[in-house]
């Protein structure tokens, strides 16, 4: 009883520690490696960044602006209030009073704050929202177009592992032929020439082997660039899973990107009906210079400063805002027209997938009935070869259409789980 379970403990572990050292490799995993190996993944955290700084000096223009300014300015005439009063019987008042000076000097420090501006950094900053959305859309769209180029890699390389495993399984089944068949050559039951007939065709199951085992190398390479996923050999490729029936609606990152260019434009009309608002600001000068200020009395430097606020208000632009509305409702009208034509040629493309994928079922199941048929062809074959009614060349020729009625349904249950994942890309769906 004891050694009956050291000897099931040991299965058990061998078998585990199989299934643990199986690596497997799914389609959705792929996907994901691909969007965080591609450059395009890097765009969206520098648009994000970018986005930021835009924002932050947008905000920045509600805060007071510091400006340092200088001048000199010569008058060649100035007012000479002595001269004009020279003429008044005072005596000695027009000596009392010194003629302005022919040179101004100023050095100042300008403060601007904004009060109200009508919505414009408001509106710039929806913009700028806006466009950050885009650009992280139009990244999402870029890497759904990645995927058709995976989706092909993918599945062909699980088309050839189903390919070698029926190709070993073949190649096995003449190996033992042969084998059977020179003992019937030393027993003088067959010719040479029989088993010349099935060494060349585990000749070419040999060749066909390796040339499988080149392809998948270089498909393995490919995807493993694509996906920053290593290309190791050991990968088994699971094929996805389909619940229930595929959808019919429409959410790829296309349309989103069609709505967010409507809600940008959207945003871009705060920005023009601002120009029709009135603008409030205050302003304040310090400043140091000779005269100071608009004291044109005193010839000597000295500081001042000038306190103020302000208002600007468009009151008639010549119909420019109008204009300029007319022309975001016809950039508007074309984006619609443009979503119109990706939705009917997206459904197009969702109707014909869809008989595809109808002729694909419809075929599985016709191949049952084809494999069941060769396999009886072929035991039939084989009975006949025993009993020297056929020749070896003809008992090859079953055992290879059976083999291929298997590797072609193989190849459309592949094809439809390629086509149904198509489907899904197309509708904008994840895959499980």
């Amino acid at each position: 009883m004891k050694k009956c379970l050291l000897i099931l403990s040991v299965t058990l572990f061998s078998g585990f520690s199989a299934l643990n050292s199986q690596k497997i490799l799914t389609l959705k995993e792929c996907y994901e490696g691909a969007s965080a190996a591609s450059a395009i993944a890097g765009d969206r955290n520098a648009h994000f960044a970018i986005w930021q700084l835009k924002d932050r000096n947008l905000i920045k223009g509600w805060l007071p602006s510091l400006d340092a300014g200088g001048s000199f300015v010569y008058n060649s005439e100035v007012i000479d209030i002595g001269s004009s009063l020279g003429s008044l019987p005072v005596p000695g008042i027009a000596d009392a009073i010194k003629p302005l000076p022919h040179e101004q000097y100023r050095f100042t420090v300008d403060v601007n704050q904004v009060i109200y501006d009508g919505g414009a950094t408001r509106g710039a900053r929806a913009v700028e929202k806006s466009g950050l959305l885009l650009n992280q859309k139009q990244s999402e769209a870029d890497l759904y177009k990645l995927r058709s180029q995976i989706n092909t890699y993918f599945f062909n390389l699980m088309l050839l592992d189903r390919q070698k495993e029926l190709l070993n399984n073949y190649l096995e089944l003449i190996s033992k032929r042969i084998s059977s068949m020179e003992s019937a050559l030393h027993n003088g039951v067959i010719l040479k020439s029989d088993i010349d007939v099935m060494a060349s065709e585990k000749i070419r199951l040999e060749q066909q082997l390796k040339e499988n085992e080149i392809r998948r190398n270089t498909f393995m390479k490919i995807l493993s660039d694509l996906t920053n996923i290593p290309a190791d050999p050991s990968y088994e490729l699971i094929l996805p899973v389909f619940a229930g029936d595929l959808p019919s609606d429409l959410t790829r990152p296309e349309l989103d990107i069609f709505d967010l260019r409507k809600e940008q434009l959207e945003a871009s009309l705060q920005i023009i009906n601002s120009k029709r608002r009135p603008k409030a600001f205050g302003f304040a000068t310090l400043g140091y210079g000779n005269p100071p200020g608009n004291n044109f009395f005193r010839d000597e430097f000295d500081t001042y400063y000038v306190i103020g606020a302000g208002l600007k208000w468009n009151i008639f632009d010549w119909n420019r805002s109008r204009n300029e509305r007319q022309i975001v409702s016809l950039q508007q009208e074309m984006i619609e027209s443009s979503k119109r034509d990706l939705i009917n040629n997206l459904n197009y493309l969702l109707d014909a997938k869809n008989a595809e994928i109808s002729s694909l079922n419809l075929l599985i199941q016709s191949d049952m009935e084809l494999i069941t048929l060769r396999k009886s062809i072929t035991a039939t074959a084989e009975s006949k070869y025993e009993n020297g009614t056929i020749t070896a060349s003809e008992l090859l020729n079953e055992i290879n259409s059976e083999k291929q009625a298997l590797i072609n349904h193989e190849l459309h249950k592949i094809n439809l789980a390629m086509a149904k994942v198509e489907y899904l890309n197309i509708s904008g769906k994840e895959i499980e």
